[in-house]
């Protein structure tokens, strides 16, 4: 199974599109969204491009791949227009080939609710079985590494394709049980 992860696109139209041609060259089983997806929240400058219009036919464009959850900027309105699921707290996949064919959870959450308190995520986890994945968005700062409060649960971040806050817009791959990510050049 491989996912192309993408958090906090925030009404970033140029990088959503950027993000549109990862995916056609990634060619991933199906699209993560970690939430904060059209509205730039009051926290945030407003991006440069900031389109939302144009970010909802994009991902509406892709929306027979996409898993969702929502962001802590995500509102009712946004549901009405997004041709996908995206008011979820938080998602679960399970990869059965993952960790030598012992299978893996992936816990998918936008990081305001459930989050591995990594950054400015919260601290508040869901029970997962050993070799399992927190993966999460919110903070706009990448992390892959082992959770230290919660031994043998990776903990994934694939930082911010509109704003991020560690200095470079990315997305992560995840396949055959790895995560990793992807950065793009300005």
């Amino acid at each position: 199974m491989k996912l192309l992860i993408a958090s906090d696109i925030h009404g970033a139209a140029d990088w959503c599109a950027r993000l549109m041609d990862a995916i056609d060259a990634e060619n991933p089983d199906r699209v993560v969204l970690l939430g904060d997806l059209l509205y730039h929240g009051p926290r945030n400058d407003l991006p440069e491009d900031y389109a939302p219009k144009k970010v909802i036919g994009m991902l509406n464009g892709i929306a027979e791949k996409v898993i969702a959850v929502r962001g802590n900027c995500e509102a009712e309105v946004d549901q009405m227009v997004l041709d996908f699921p995206c008011m979820a707290e938080y998602n679960i996949l399970l990869d059965p080939e993952a960790n030598s064919g012992a299978g893996m959870t992936i816990f998918l959450t936008h990081g305001h609710v459930w989050g591995p308190g990594i950054h400015n995520s919260v601290d508040v986890w869901p029970e997962l079985p050993q070799g399992s994945a927190l993966v999460y968005g919110h903070t706009h700062k990448k992390v892959n590494q082992m959770s230290d409060s919660h031994p043998g649960i990776t903990v994934f971040n694939p930082g911010s394709v509109g704003i991020p806050k560690d200095g470079t817009h990315s997305y992560g791959i995840y396949e055959d049980g790895h995560f990793e990510f992807r950065v793009w050049d300005e």
